[in-house]
């Protein structure tokens, strides 16, 4: 049986679960999120937790289960305490600004790339060309994250770009590093 699957899911005070068959709605404090999961898992829910059951034993059932009860889990944690990334604009003349909602960045180039963060998502520049994407959905926060950096990622040469805050470019020599004289 899956560890991950059959570890149960603390629900904090404040956080409502509501399970109708296979829907699965969570109110908490900072918002509503509700998935639809596969009919072979069922929830069980009592004395503030919920726990995934697997309701057969084939393939695709065994599969799902850690899935199911790690997006479950997600969901309970995203309307609690919401979740947050980081990103790191890297090179000169590179930078970025909010303009209302609306994210805008200078790249290289010859126009600036504005971004509109999607519903249930929020954008905020600090100093040093950090950009924090924060919501309660965490594929929501990781799918935009992704559609940022892919404006202009990190390059192997000098390490311009967009990257994540901690990511670790692998650097390549240049031409005059492999010249021998």
């Amino acid at each position: 049986m899956s560890r991950i699957g059959k570890t149960p899911i603390p629900v904090p005070s404040g956080v409502t679960v509501t399970i109708a068959d296979h829907k699965v709605s969570v109110k908490g404090p900072k918002g509503q999120l509700q998935r639809d999961f596969r009919p072979e898992l069922s929830f069980k829910q009592e004395d503030g937790k919920v726990t995934v059951v697997r309701k057969s034993e084939d393939r695709i059932t065994r599969s799902m289960h850690g899935l199911t009860r790690t997006l479950l889990a997600n969901m309970v944690k995203g309307v609690t305490d919401g979740f947050e990334r980081n990103i790191e604009i890297v090179g000169v003349g590179y930078r970025a600004a909010m303009e209302g909602k609306k994210l805008v960045m200078q790249l290289g180039y010859s126009h600036p790339v504005n971004i509109d963060p999607p519903e249930g998502t929020a954008i905020a520049v600090g100093k040093g060309n950090l950009i924090t994407v924060s919501g309660i959905d965490k594929q929501a926060v990781g799918d935009l994250c992704a559609f940022i950096r892919e404006k202009r990622p990190p390059e192997v040469y000098k390490g311009k770009g967009v990257k994540y805050q901690g990511e670790v470019i692998r650097r390549k020599a240049g031409k005059a590093a492999g010249k021998k004289k």
